[in-house]
């Protein structure tokens, strides 16, 4: 009996160390996805064709970064059969690195509409406040999750709402200046695309707080985890 519970106590350790390599790789994936969106913002705002290139270029690695964590957490629940917490937060990684990777196409929608757009149009001078909003939020939502921090949680999920606010405001001015003048329509349609993009990155970072509150709560609060 005392051999069967050391035994079992060995696996229980060496899973929680599996774990935790886990989610620092989890943590390295979330650094390439914010880096990704910073970098594709930057580059549409300044017209920087070679870091949109390069953005595009590094994709590939958020992807195959995402494909390795998954097959990681498939293997844990096959070899531990962990339950309860443990089971949640096995589950909790995998939903996080599918919001991750999406976040890491949505840099690149933004890195091509760099590409795509002409020189000579100011861009709405609104459009780097959002983007710095959801990058906040991304971080946040990650945080929330290393430290299993429900309240900043639903701070994150409250936050949506501004950025959502954010996004019709934006596309109500950018239709407006495109009614006003014919030329100014592919500018302000590159950047309605752009917003869009944002606005997305926003309900990925709420999504991952909801996964965090799931997580350690044991409760699913999709669509209502602000209470």
């Amino acid at each position: 009996m005392e051999d069967k519970i050391k035994g079992a106590d060995v696996s229980r350790d060496k899973f929680h160390r599996d774990l935790e390599d886990l989610k620092a790789r989890l943590l390295n994936l979330a650094q390439l996805a914010e880096t990704a969106i910073r970098q594709s913002v930057a580059a549409f705002l300044s017209l920087d064709r070679e870091a949109a290139r390069e953005v595009i270029a590094g994709d590939k690695a958020i992807n195959d970064l995402e494909e390795a964590i998954d097959e990681e957490c498939i293997r844990l629940i096959a070899l531990f059969q962990p339950v309860a917490l443990d089971l949640r937060q096995l589950m909790a990684v995998d939903h996080i690195i599918a919001e991750l990777e999406r976040v890491g196409d949505l840099a690149v929608n933004i890195a091509e509409e760099a590409l795509d757009l002409e020189p000579g149009r100011a861009r709405h001078p609104r459009l780097h406040e959002m983007a710095q909003e959801v990058i906040r939020m991304l971080g946040d939502s990650l945080q929330s999750f290393l430290n299993r921090d429900t309240r900043l949680a639903r701070q994150v999920c409250k936050a949506d709402t501004l950025v959502d606010e954010m996004n019709r405001d934006l596309i109500q001015d950018l239709v407006q200046e495109m009614i006003a003048a014919d030329a100014a329509v592919p500018a302000c349609q590159s950047q309605i695309n752009v917003v869009r993009q944002l606005e997305r990155v926003g309900d990925h970072a709420t999504n991952i707080a909801e996964q965090v509150v799931y997580m350690v709560e044991g409760e699913s609060v999709r669509h209502r985890c602000q209470g």
